[in-house]
Parts: structure tokens; C-alpha cells; sequence
């Protein structure tokens, strides 16, 4: 399948639905995208509205992939930091394939776009973001070149008794 990726679109309603659409339906199928399914477009909307806030003030900039039709099947955010001694590099945030497309290498296209939009940006060295333990999506992100280099065990709480370790990669740029 063929994904066209852009850098900053503009963030019409179109847009703004089909990221709320694709949250949900990646975290209904069992995505580690911060939320416990069953979710609606709905229940992403505060997640989504504190993303849109920070694009609008200059705090991160989005890629999104679109399909063949124009739908968004993709996204992540890049997100700036504000202490002076980290702007040399990006956290990335909200990294989302639509589940019909899972292992057509449209993960791996998004994650090569996330890089190559990175180092368009000034004095950007290297990408930071973490996953969810237990889901593969570290031996994922390695495959693309990140490596671990951190790990906190049982951070993060799916449910009672559901521990998993927060994981967190590095990708070089220089």
C-alpha cells in the first residue's frame, strides 16, 4: 500500500477527525497508544486537544500519512523540548498505523518519514520516545534502527495486576 507522508499539514476538521478516528481504532485493537479499548473517536478527543494545543504554539510538529484516498492511516508527533540543554533532540509521541495495514511496512515508512522530518529541523541530533513492554513494539522500533536505553519496570498500569515496563529508545541522527 502506498502512504504519502507530510510534515505540519494543516489541521483541518478532516484531519483533526481522521487522527481521532485512527486513535481509536489502533487502541481498539489493542495499540499501546495510551488508551485501554473499548475506546471511542470520542474518548480520544482530550488526548487529541492537548496535541493540537501544543502544535498551535509552536511546542510539536505532526507527520501524518494519508492512503490513496486521502484518509489518515498514520501519524506521529515530534515533540520540542523546552530545557536549553535538550533542543538537540525530539521526543516522538503518538505513533500510530492503522491496524488493516500492520506489517505492510507502513510502521517502518512512518518511522523512516519521522527521521527524515527530524533532521530537517536545526541543530537535531536524535529522536527519544518509549513504548509499552510486552507488545514487540521494542523489538519493532530496534528493527529501525532505535536502541533501548531504558527501562522502568512495571510503570505503567493497564489494569489491576497489569504491570508493564515503560521502555524507552534512542535513534541517532548524526
Amino acid at each position: 500500500m502506498s502512504v504519502r507522508f507530510e510534515l505540519d499539514p494543516a489541521v483541518t476538521p478532516e484531519v483533526r477527525d481522521g487522527i481521532r478516528a485512527l486513535w481509536a481504532d489502533v487502541a481498539n485493537a489493542g495499540g499501546a497508544v495510551g488508551l485501554v479499548p473499548p475506546v471511542t473517536p470520542e474518548d480520544v478527543r482530550p488526548d487529541l486537544v492537548r496535541h493540537l494545543v501544543a502544535l498551535t504554539e509552536g511546542r510539536e510538529r505532526l507527520l501524518i500519512g494519508r492512503d490513496a484516498g486521502g484518509r489518515v492511516v498514520a501519524t506521529a508527533f515530534l515533540t520540542l523540548n523546552w530545557h536549553r540543554m535538550s533542543t538537540h533532540w525530539l521526543w516522538v509521541y503518538t505513533v500510530m498505523v492503522h491496524p488493516d495495514l500492520q506489517g505492510r511496512g507502513v510502521g517502518r515508512a512512518l518511522m523512516a518519514a519521522v527521521a527524515d522530518a527530524a533532521r530537517g529541523i536545526d541543530d537535531i541530533i536524535g529522536l527519544r520516545l518509549t513504548c509499552r513492554g510486552g507488545t514487540g513494539l521494542c523489538r519493532f522500533y530496534e528493527s529501525c534502527g532505535y536502541k533501548e536505553i531504558g527501562r522502568a519496570p512495571r510503570a505503567i498500569k493497564l489494569a489491576d495486576g497489569d504491570f508493564r515496563d515503560d521502555i524507552t529508545m534512542w535513534l541517532d541522527l548524526a
